[in-house]
């Protein structure tokens, strides 16, 4: 398969009557479906995620998380939607030292495996806000995995990385190829088993799922393979609605979900970047690109050891998004020197997840996100359900003294945030209004993706296309380096004043922009109501109206 070009141009599209934006235009055509059939935001965000499912299943699916932030154009709120799961019962820090585990799992190990969450999210996303049934939200996507799809390009390239690197030697992992190889750009896939899943679901909701022969097949692959997840551990989980977290930038308020999500450091680094006039910086100027690096580094500083469940330990919010502390943090940041030597930890590349953003004709949207985590997570697939089960307990501390140490029923750091943006009420009797529904998915590029999105719609004014067409870093390398990965359409000239002040750069080009992540964003007018959208060219989908 050819390397793509990526000099294609695309126009943001408009409406009044509802868009839908995600990476697969298939998903996409399922939730116009449901909103056609007087759905709102929440039905048609959840058709597009079972849609994904079905045909992104290198990113996302029900063996994986969720989470949502879900506007009330009615009310103006904001609610948070936790739809991660939870370490086994069973799996403690004193089992992993017995079997000879140091600091961290391997990526792809069974104990990785904690328990999906992703269908009580996408039920309980309907239960609260949906106007229709949510077997009317899954029909599209049952109807994609019985009777088949071509698979995308960019999806067909990662689907063959996925094979090679786990599905081929994982438990089931054949059920997701053809013949031991991954669809090639253009072939038709179904998935019989996924689909005889979604039906249970929409026949019996999320204890379909939870209970019986599924949650029977998850805990007996786990364990037939050493791990330890049992039938109560599924029966346990609950997803839980949380109050998100916010701060103001330039006159918009920002939402996140709080932790155990990493939300909590896009806006750190725009804390951060508020005390610096951006506007008027060249936008690809090293100049500008340094202080957007140097505050995420600090952001990453603190939420690489802050962030963990907080049912298990308190988060400091509150206190890491006093603008005060934003202002001593920003004095550390070096006008022309790159501060490579952080401590508490760094962000490392990983790039398999799927966004999703929706806004509908009455103002209401859902931005939504749902991710296996590495690629197809850990590639093993319970008999006959069509599905993989995430790896996201990789993201465990194995560090008995560490905040986001692994411990029983325990959620795990986690990378996938969806993002929203509202402009604040005039009086308090005027409801926020909605300004924009979006998100960049990647692993620990998201944080640096809505920091990037959000400079280049307030800062710039960018349309939404114009600004995921936009050429995007991505701090990489662990904590080992530091190093920057800098996208193909940034000067050489800016490449090198970065590697000047210090920053260990690497340019990237090709099938490897996958590192940048691929973003979805809708923008409302307030006075008119018109929506604008854009969705992200490093991937195969499109933003849509009907």
């Amino acid at each position: 398969m050819a390397e793509p070009a990526f000099n294609s141009r695309r126009s943001p599209v408009y409406s009044t009557r509802g868009v839908v934006a995600a990476s697969q235009p298939l998903a996409v055509a399922a939730g116009l479906e449901v909103l056609s059939k007087g759905g709102n935001a929440a039905d048609a965000a959840v058709a597009a995620a079972a849609a994904l499912n079905v045909t992104e299943p290198n990113s996302t699916g029900l063996g994986g998380d969720c989470f949502a932030l879900y506007f009330d154009a009615h009310t103006g709120q904001v609610s948070a939607l936790n739809g991660s799961g939870r370490a086994p019962a069973a799996l403690t820090l004193e089992r992993l030292r017995h079997e000879g585990f140091g600091l961290e799992l391997p990526p792809y190990h069974v104990h990785t495996i904690t328990v999906p969450g992703a269908c009580a999210g996408w039920c309980d996303l309907i239960e609260r806000f949906g106007r229709l049934p949510l077997s009317a939200s899954l029909s599209p996507a049952i109807r994609l995995a019985e009777q088949g799809f071509p698979v995308a390009p960019i999806t067909a390239h990662a689907w063959e990385y996925g094979v090679r690197r786990q599905l081929r030697t994982a438990p089931g992992g054949g059920e997701l190829t053809i013949d031991g190889r991954a669809p090639r750009p253009g072939e038709i896939f179904s998935n019989p088993g996924l689909a005889r899943t979604l039906r249970l679901i929409a026949e019996g909701g999320k204890g379909a799922f939870y209970q019986g022969v599924i949650a029977e097949a998850i805990a007996g692959t786990v364990q037939a393979v050493g791990g330890c997840m049992t039938v109560d551990d599924l029966a346990t989980h609950a997803g839980t609605w949380e109050n998100p977290v916010s701060t103001l930038y330039r006159g918009l308020r920002l939402w996140e979900c709080p932790p155990n999500g990493q939300g909590l450091a896009a806006l750190l680094a725009l804390n951060i970047l508020e005390g610096f006039d951006l506007a008027e910086l060249e936008p690809l100027s090293a100049r500008r690109l340094h202080l957007q690096i140097e505050a995420l580094r600090l952001a990453f500083t603190d939420t690489r050891w802050y962030v963990a469940d907080p049912a298990f330990g308190r988060v400091p919010v509150d206190e890491l998004l006093d603008k005060g502390y934003a202002a001593r943090r920003r004095a550390m940041i070096h006008l022309d020197r790159a501060a490579l030597n952080q401590q508490r930890g760094m962000p490392v590349a990983a790039s398999d997840t799927v966004y999703l953003s929706v806004v509908d004709s009455q103002g209401d949207a859902c931005s939504f996100i749902n991710s296996n985590y590495m690629g197809f997570g850990t590639g093993i697939v319970p008999p006959g359900c069509g599905f993989s089960l995430q790896n996201r307990g990789h993201n465990f501390s194995l560090d008995p003294q560490h905040p986001n140490a692994l411990a029983p029923r325990k959620r795990p750091y986690h990378t996938i945030i969806p993002a929203l943006a509202t402009r604040p009420a005039p009086n308090q009797a005027a409801p926020e209004r909605l300004f924009a529904c979006f998100g960049v998915m990647g692993g620990f590029m998201q944080p640096q993706g809505h920091l990037q999105v959000v400079v280049g719609l307030v800062d710039d004014g960018l349309d939404p296309q114009a600004v995921l067409d936009r050429p995007r870093f991505c701090i990489t390398g662990g904590q080992v380096d530091g190093r920057v990965a800098l996208e193909e359409g940034i000067p050489d000239t800016v490449m090198a004043d970065l590697a000047e002040m210090g920053h260990p750069v690497m340019p990237v080009s090709g099938f490897e922009r996958s590192v940048f992540g691929r973003g979805q964003v809708i923008l409302r007018d307030p006075d008119s109501g018109v929506l604008c959208a854009g969705s992200d060219p490093r991937a195969d989908g499109c933003a849509m109206t009907y």
